[in-house]
């Protein structure tokens, strides 16, 4: 099914029209889709068509909050081929998602502030130009999607999601993301908000939980981080894992 259609021309009189069959993937998964190229007023030799992945990253430069886009994933769906004037012709993608792209829905319902894309880029007579963005729309793995759910039923609840720049232990990315709760339930009085962070791979998931304590007038506010690793394959009780986790970040605050 068809769920979008972006047009972009580029030189030459090119035109492109690039459609993913279906924008919902899971890290891991498959994008796919076609290009479709209709030549121009002459015959052209195109070198080569490349998907691009994009996402906005914030940049904190000298305590300075600014926004960047980052390309951190690119897919060459075709080589060389001559494209004569007028005619057209279509290249079928499948590309791999990485592990470690960022969510940026769950169950259909986008989290706030993040914006995912691809992009067709394409090479004609040694020169590049790139299409518009298409959004992305990235869906947690099952188990990214059982520890969100874990977390609403430990009285959490999901503020906004972002991406910040840098690189953190375990990752291959050039930026992490981090998922904003608001404490509810039995840790309503143990935290200010809890941030978490995955570091996905092929059998296992890491959670990093940032959490904030509230400080008093002779200890001020601190992060505090708490790190653990869930097979993919047997999980276990991830309610409980939480639960403990949790519980244990909150005693290395001192509040717990």
């Amino acid at each position: 099914m068809v769920l979008r259609q972006l047009k972009a021309i580029f030189g030459a009189g090119v035109t492109v029209d690039s459609v993913l069959t279906d924008p919902n993937v899971t890290p891991g998964g498959t994008l796919s889709g076609e290009v479709t190229f209709t030549g121009g007023e002459v015959d052209q030799k195109v070198e080569g068509i490349t998907i691009e992945f994009t996402a906005m990253v914030e940049l904190d430069d000298k305590g300075e909050e600014a926004k960047a886009t980052f390309d951190f994933h690119r897919a060459q769906v075709s080589g060389p081929f001559q494209l004569a004037k007028g005619s057209t012709h279509t290249v079928a993608f499948a590309i791999p998602v990485p592990l470690e792209t960022p969510i940026s829905a769950v169950g259909g319902r986008p989290l706030p502030t993040m914006k995912l894309g691809v992009s067709t880029e394409l090479s004609l007579d040694n020169a590049f130009d790139k299409g518009d963005l298409d959004p992305l729309v990235i869906e947690p793995t099952p188990i990214q999607k059982a520890v969100l759910d874990a977390m609403v039923e430990l009285g959490f609840v999901l503020q906004i999601a972002d991406l910040e720049s840098g690189t953190i232990p375990g990752s291959h990315m050039p930026f992490y993301q981090e998922i904003e709760f608001w404490p509810g339930g039995e840790f309503k009085e143990r935290f200010t908000e809890v941030e978490l962070t995955f570091v996905t791979g092929k059998a296992t998931t890491d959670v990093i939980f940032q959490a904030n304590d509230k400080g008093s007038l002779t200890s001020p506010a601190h992060d505090t981080y708490q790190r653990f690793t869930i097979t993919n394959d047997a999980p276990g009780d991830i309610l409980e894992t939480l639960r403990t986790q949790l519980t244990q970040l909150g005693q290395r605050q001192g509040v717990a």
